[in-house]
């Protein structure tokens, strides 16, 4: 153990210190092979004669794609295996890119996003360095002569994989999703009216979305539960740890005291509640543990160490970028969706520190058109392959030409469907 953490120090010597600790981290979860040559150590940015220019130093030479995505119009560079300990600062003055976002949008790629404020031509190169490359990026006005970026184009990538869809739309190894359907056993959750327990609804929507996820191929799933059992918040989020998922859902149906209020939900892991509602759900959702022995009701002592609590926080960017991608998926397929579809509160059964995890409310019990879709099996087939098909772009890296409907905050424009999205004035 000594030796590793001497040698994750040593990979991040000549960093500055906030940068190298979250390094320290990154590579301690994914281990010290898999990152420690492939590091972003800084980006410059530039402009000239009507070309903005990005340059990416990094060391290692890992593989990168550059994509373009519409709606708003944006370019992304992806770096494979890769990880950023670099400061970015906003763009120059310029014609042509407006903000650059960045993060992991899963668990091998990192992201950077340029936000454009024209129709630009853009293109990626690699230039040798001795102790690994520099990726540059440089972004033109469109003219006569240019097309604009290429869907998809990678360095250091086999010419079949770039240009093959088939492999654009899959993930490139085996995925480990770890689904749970929430309560169980003597823990019914939400009752409805009419008598409808959710631990059965949320029994059926896991079953379905094996079903779906199974169908698409190179997916190892792992229920929680395929019973009606009773299974403590603290052992749900061990069995993500325990089979390293790539990600972990949390399936549920709850009940609310405004029956008006219905659609889906996804929600990620927070300190404090997004709003109201949120609140209240996650209040529910940790209601559980009255169920469980007192073995399990002793609070677990908080780690302090700081690899752990940086670990955490990339996983809730991780969870965080899924959670966005998820709510903009089904908005597309028409899966209706409440208000700010995209919400966060202090759920137990997320807080494991190394899987990303998201936990869907896919509807309420306590509205009667909501309960009568959940009870239905076609529909919960239909929200189920729409679920699995988010889960399989999101890894895959697909992306879809109308995407962007919603930002990153789960708000939905007047481009979505009013058929998928709430009137405000609901919740």
């Amino acid at each position: 153990m000594r030796r590793f953490v001497q040698t994750l120090v040593s990979g991040c010597r000549g960093l500055p210190p906030v940068a190298a600790l979250a390094l320290l981290a990154i590579l301690a979860w994914r281990g010290e092979a898999s990152a420690r040559d492939l590091v972003i150590t800084s980006v410059n940015q530039s402009v000239g004669k009507g070309e903005y220019t990005a340059s990416f130093v990094l060391r290692g030479k890992p593989q990168t794609r550059i994509l373009r995505l519409a709606n708003p119009d944006r370019i992304a560079v992806d770096f494979i295996d890769t990880l950023s300990a670099a400061a970015i600062a906003p763009p120059p003055d310029n014609g042509l890119v407006e903000s650059i976002r960045h993060g992991l949008v899963s668990n091998d790629r990192y992201r950077f996003i340029f936000r454009l404020k024209r129709k630009a031509f853009a293109a990626i190169r690699s230039e040798e360095r001795p102790d690994g490359q520099v990726i540059v990026l440089s972004v033109q006005p469109s003219d006569a002569s240019h097309e604009h970026v290429a869907p998809v184009e990678m360095l250091g990538a086999r010419p079949d994989d770039a240009n093959s869809k088939r492999n654009a739309a899959k993930p490139e190894r085996q995925l480990t999703i770890v689904l749970d359907p929430g309560h169980g056993g003597i823990d019914n959750g939400a009752v409805s009216r009419s008598g409808t327990h959710e631990k059965d609804i949320n029994l059926e929507l896991a079953f379905a979305l094996r079903d779906s996820l199974l169908a698409k191929g190179g997916v190892r799933v792992v229920l929680t539960r395929e019973d009606d059992t009773f299974i403590p918040l603290d052992e749900r989020a061990a069995v993500g740890r325990r089979e390293r998922a790539d990600l972990f859902i949390s399936i549920h149906a709850d009940s609310i005291r405004q029956s008006a209020l219905r659609g889906a939900t996804v929600y990620t892991l927070s300190e404090t509640a997004s709003d109201e509602l949120s609140r209240q759900v996650a209040a529910a959702e940790n209601a559980s543990d009255r169920f469980a022995g007192e073995d399990w009701q002793q609070e677990k002592p908080d780690v302090v160490d700081i690899l752990l609590d940086l670990t955490r926080r990339e996983t809730v960017s991780f969870s965080e970028h899924f959670a966005s991608s998820l709510v903009e998926d089904l908005a597309m397929r028409d899966i209706r969706l409440i208000n700010r579809p995209k919400r966060s509160a202090g759920f137990k059964v997320l807080k494991a520190p190394d899987v990303p995890s998201v936990l869907v409310e896919f509807g309420f019990l306590s509205n009667r058109q909501d309960e009568k879709l959940l009870q239905d099996d076609a529909w919960r087939g239909v929200v189920a392959a729409a679920t699995a098909e988010a889960v399989m772009n999101f890894f895959g890296g697909k992306q879809e030409e109308d995407r962007g409907r919603c930002t990153p905050s789960g708000e939905c424009g007047k481009s979505t469907t009013t058929k998928a999205i709430d009137p405000p004035k609901v919740d």
